[in-house]
């Protein structure tokens, strides 16, 4: 069924009226920069504002920002959410407004409002001085506390930060003050100026303005400048004389009108000086006078008509002011003195006249006091009284010479004499000049005069020749061949000629291998010299410098011997075999006979073992083990050639040196286990033993030595106890003799039973001779013969059983080492060392003499 025509017509009209009815957007009070204002200081980029609006349908909006064409673009607004942020610095003091065009759309409709931003002050602005620079003129006269200049300064700032306030940088060291809020400059109270002490001053005025925020801080701005004070000079100061005291000389033939001497003077006001009057106010007689304008002194009369030896003139100046008025006066003494002519200074003679030069060869280092002969010297002064009287000196290097007499009246003969022997020395200066000085020593003139000596020095054998090192080291490689260069050592001898000529030797226990250039210094190794690093790793001997005299001087040198690696590896044995326990390693050892590191460092590897799987060894302490997979002799069996745990390893030795060098020994393994090992002691031992048999020796010797020590301390202690109290036995005891047809058939097995604990500890032995039918030891009075050393007892022997048959005879002894108790069956003879069986007889035989006696003891 169709759509009414009327019903689509109604629909359309209803939508357009919606569309014309569509309201636009507006910004709500909150978000319109009404009365926005913001601080010059805003960093840019800082967010400063959020625009905020509606649009009464609800449709999203968007935000803009304008400014007119002429203006600088200050902000930017994000469209959509508003935010406003500032994009360019502010300055209040070139722009205090912002005018800005804000909008607001919906996307149909567009509302524009624009806005006015207040820009608020920040203290950003240091006060500036303006007319500057500032200088003054400034009489010296000038009253304390006038003012002097004005200086002003301006702050763009408003507020505080405009405000300028004024104060002297360095306050407390000048005679200026500046009023703090005029900036006006003035002499300080109590103060003057003087222009002959400083001509002008430099002043520092600082500027600082109230403080402001800046950037979040407070802060404070200032700035300076300099005024400068010329002071001008005024007549305030009296004349002052130049080169006082004043002394002067007339001669017996000074004619008159001839000058004695100027006195200058000068107006003490340096700026503006008035003119100086000269004139002598008493003191002269009429025999000076002085010029008005320059202030020579002359004499009037001869010297002849003079009636005083000593003048006293007083001399007065005056200035003439400008306007041709007396001012300021001032005086001073003149001291005239006449004296007789001193026309003479002091001269030197040689032997063909005056003569101001003297020269003389020595040799160096002469003996201390010695004259120098070979100068003539006569000193003259021709003048007469004090006049003639004058001191001589000598002028140059100190300490060296002295000269006599110090003191001269008219003439003397002139002296040089050694002072400082060691000062005298060729090879520091081989010239020594001197000026002999004559001055008078009473005239006021002080004549001089001078001569040279020039010592031309001759050169002696007075220096040993010294090496330029205490000691020298040097490095060679131990291949070196025969004829190497080893170092070069260089001794100097300062003195000339041949006596500067050195000579090199060596010697020394460590020099037979070297040689040296006698010459040149330049040591190297003989010819037939085989270093060996191995053998020597360092030589050290002593050269020695000696010049054509015999001085020497001698050097240390130490030769140290570069390893290189010309050995290889060795084993011990080329062929070794080994016991190998499971779970204990097995080491094979090869050592390298270079002297040093890499060189000797040894690696081990397996190269060859059949199978290869079963062994791996430590590469640098050569330890061999079974790999970790392998924990029984079960594992081993089927993989062991012919089944007996016996391998055949080659192992390989490899130094670490370059080139490096390798060697390769055959080890034999054989493997158990500590279960096999533990059935027998003797054999674990031996088998722990069998790759070093050595420490079997060694263990067994020490267990031999052990028990012959303690064998030999028991025995001796027992020996001396049984001597101090007579007796044989710890115990011996009397018994009746019991009817019997012979000795022979008595039975000692009383003493078993009856001896006492002490007695115990020993046992009874039995000599197996006295069953012998040839009776050589039946005899009770018969000595027996000391038994044979018997060797040691076998490692594992099976305790025999008693002896069956009768009874032994057995002879009661004292044995060295201490026993258990036998059965009683059968005492079994102990066997013993060498030492242990002498003693044993010999106290065998000292108690069957003692039986011999005492025969109703048995």
């Amino acid at each position: 069924m169709g759509r009414d025509p009327r019903a689509a017509v109604a629909v359309a009209l209803l939508r357009l009226c919606l569309a014309q009815a569509n309201f636009a957007p507006h910004f709500l009070d909150s978000g319109n920069m009404a009365l926005f204002s913001l601080p010059e200081d805003t960093p840019v980029g800082s967010h400063v504002y959020t625009l905020n609006g509606t649009d009464p349908e609800g449709d999203p909006v968007s935000y803009h920002i304008s400014f007119d064409p002429s203006a600088r673009s200050v902000f930017s607004v994000d469209p959509n959410f508003g935010n406003i942020t500032l994009v360019e610095e502010l300055d209040r003091e070139r722009e205090d407004e912002i005018e800005a065009v804000i909008s607001i759309s919906d996307g149909l409709n567009l509302v524009a409002e624009k806005v006015t931003i207040l820009v608020t002050d920040a203290n950003d602005e240091a006060p500036s001085f303006i007319r500057e620079p500032y200088m003054v003129q400034v009489p010296e006269d000038i009253p304390p506390g006038s003012s002097l200049i004005k200086v002003h300064a301006v702050d763009k700032d408003t507020g505080s930060g405009g405000s300028v306030t004024y104060f002297l940088q360095s306050a407390q060291a000048t005679v200026f003050a500046v009023d703090r809020h005029s900036g006006v400059l003035r002499l300080r109270a109590g103060a003057t100026l003087d222009y002959e002490k400083a001509r002008a001053h430099i002043v520092t005025v600082v500027a600082k303005d109230g403080g402001g925020r800046l950037r979040g801080a407070d802060v404070v701005l200032s700035a300076t400048t300099t005024v400068t004070v010329n002071v001008e000079d005024v007549q305030d100061m009296a004349p002052i004389f130049v080169g006082t005291p004043y002394y002067g000389y007339v001669y017996e033939d000074t004619l008159p009108g001839s000058e004695v001497l100027t006195v200058v003077a000068m107006d003490g006001d340096r700026g503006k000086p008035n003119q100086i009057l000269y004139s002598l106010l008493n003191g002269s007689d009429g025999a000076f006078e002085i010029n008005e304008t320059s202030g020579v002194i002359s004499v009037m009369q001869s010297p002849a008509q003079l009636r005083r030896d000593v003048y006293e003139l007083h001399v007065q100046v005056t200035e003439v002011s400008s306007a041709g008025v007396p001012a300021a006066q001032a005086m001073v003494p003149v001291t005239v003195r006449i004296v007789d002519l001193n026309n003479h200074p002091p001269t030197f003679y040689g032997e063909s006249g005056p003569q101001n030069r003297f020269e003389l060869s020595m040799y160096e280092h002469p003996p201390q006091g010695e004259i120098l002969r070979g100068l003539k010297i006569t000193v003259n002064d021709s003048d007469q009284g004090a006049n003639a009287k004058f001191n001589l000196r000598l002028v140059g290097p100190g300490g060296i010479f002295r000269v006599v007499p110090l003191t001269v009246l008219n003439e003397a003969q002139v002296t040089i004499i050694v002072e400082n022997s060691a000062a005298i020395d060729f090879e520091k200066s081989k010239v020594l000049t001197f000026k002999l000085l004559a001055i008078e020593v009473s005239t006021p003139e002080k004549f001089s005069s001078t001569a040279d000596v020039v010592i031309q020095l001759l050169d002696t054998n007075d220096n040993v020749p010294k090496f330029t090192s205490h000691y020298y080291i040097a490095r060679i490689p131990e291949n070196a061949p025969g004829g190497s260069n080893v170092v070069a050592v260089t001794a100097v001898d300062p003195d000339t000629g041949p006596w500067g000529e050195v000579k090199y030797s060596i010697y020394g226990p460590g020099a037979d291998p070297f040689l040296i250039h006698p010459s040149t210094g330049l040591i190297y190794t003989q010819p037939w010299a085989s270093l060996d690093a191995e053998a020597t790793a360092r030589y050290n001997f002593y050269v020695k410098a000696e010049d054509t005299e015999g001085k020497y001087s001698l050097a240390e040198v130490f030769v140290t011997l570069l390893d290189v690696n010309d050995h290889s590896p060795q084993f011990g044995k080329s062929v070794q075999e080994r016991t190998m326990v499971l779970g204990t390693p097995v080491k094979i050892e090869a050592t390298d006979q270079d002297a040093e590191e890499p060189n000797n460092l040894v690696d081990y590897s397996i190269t060859h073992a059949e199978p290869s799987n079963v062994f791996d060894i430590d590469v640098h302490t050569g330890e061999i083990r079974l790999k970790n997979s392998i924990r029984s002799l079960d594992a081993l069996h089927n993989m062991t050639p012919g089944g007996d745990f016996t391998w055949s390893l080659e192992v390989q030795a490899k130094d670490r040196g370059s080139p490096s060098f390798s060697t390769t020994a055959l080890l034999k393994i054989d493997v158990t286990d500590t279960e096999t090992l533990s059935r027998s002691p003797v054999a674990a031992f031996l088998m722990q033993t069998k790759d070093n048999p050595l420490k079997a020796v060694a263990v067994l010797a020490g267990l031999m030595a052990i028990i012959v020590a303690l064998t030999v301390l028991i025995s001796t202690a027992t020996f001396w106890r049984n001597k101090k109290s007579s007796r044989v036995l710890p115990v011996r005891r009397v018994l009746r003799q019991r009817p019997s047809p012979a000795p022979r058939a008595v039975r000692v097995e009383w003493l078993r039973f009856r001896r006492t604990k002490a007695a115990a500890k020993f046992a009874l032995k039995e000599d197996p001779s006295n069953e012998n039918e040839n009776g050589n030891n039946n005899g009770p009075g018969s000595p027996l013969p000391p038994a044979a050393p018997a060797p040691p007892p076998a490692p594992a022997v099976a305790p025999r059983a008693p002896r069956a048959g009768p009874a032994r005879w057995a002879v009661p002894t004292v044995s060295g080492s201490l026993s258990p108790r036998q059965p009683r069956g059968s005492l079994r003879p102990e066997a013993g060392g060498p030492t242990q069986s002498a003693l044993v007889s010999e106290l065998r035989q000292k108690f069957e003499k003692k039986g011999v006696g005492n025969e109703a003891h048995f």
